[in-house]
């Protein structure tokens, strides 16, 4: 796809992998639209943001509306917003952690999914891009609740593509391993070694070099090792 002046939704793309995304797509001339919780790195940048927690269905619909206001043609949609559970046994996580995780990962992505989807399937040409993790197509060790939430975001991955293969719009998914950002400290994982990751500037180098190849080529699962 020829992205410049192209408009991309970036779910999540204040921080972390989705501000390298956001970075890289700014300097393909992309348009940008970014949904996520706060916009303090983005002030700089050629954006539009809008402010939306993927826990919270009213903000969900509220800002679907707005942005398909604003921007009727989506040409892109990459779902990058997740939160970390913190490594631990199920019979120490906490109901709230539960809801929060299965919510932001899983179901805050199948709903912004669905309502940029009558738009998308308009386009002659248009892609959806999950960004899952590692953990969605292998289990860890004391990550049950963090595995249900991505194994979840891969079988819709995968059922999307099936349901959409005769469309002119693509479905990909991504499966990294672990990425050198603020998302384990922000759980309050400070054990993570973090550090010793895949900086985000490179993972977002892949994701968008899946997202710009020609319109008879797409590259539909990539799994990264650190």
């Amino acid at each position: 796809m020829n992205i410049k002046n192209k408009n991309i939704v970036v779910t999540g793309g204040s921080d972390g992998i989705g501000l390298a995304v956001v970075k890289k797509l700014i300097e393909k001339q992309a348009n940008v639209i970014v949904i996520s919780r706060h916009n303090d790195q983005l002030a700089d940048l050629n954006v539009h943001h809008y402010t939306c927690d993927l826990i919270d269905s009213v903000q969900i619909s509220s800002t679907l509306e707005k942005i398909l206001i604003d921007y009727p043609n989506i040409h892109a949609l990459l779902n990058i917003a997740g939160i970390w559970q913190k490594k631990d046994t199920l019979d120490n996580i906490d109901n709230q952690t539960i809801d929060n995780v299965i919510s932001t990962n899983l179901i805050g992505l199948i709903k912004i999914t669905k309502g940029f989807l009558p738009s998308l399937k308009l386009q002659e040409e248009s892609a959806i891009i999950n960004i899952a993790s590692r953990s969605g197509v292998v289990p860890q060790e004391n990550q049950s609740i963090y595995c249900a939430s991505k194994f979840g975001v891969y079988g819709f991955t995968e059922s999307l593509k099936l349901d959409l293969k005769n469309t002119s719009l693509k479905i990909a998914g991504v499966y990294q391993g672990g990425i050198n950002t603020k998302f384990f400290d922000k759980a309050g994982d400070i054990a993570v070694p973090h550090q010793t990751f895949t900086d985000p500037v490179d993972l977002a180098e892949v994701i968008v070099f899946m997202l710009t190849q020609p319109k008879n080529i797409w590259i539909s699962d990539i799994r990264i090792e650190r």
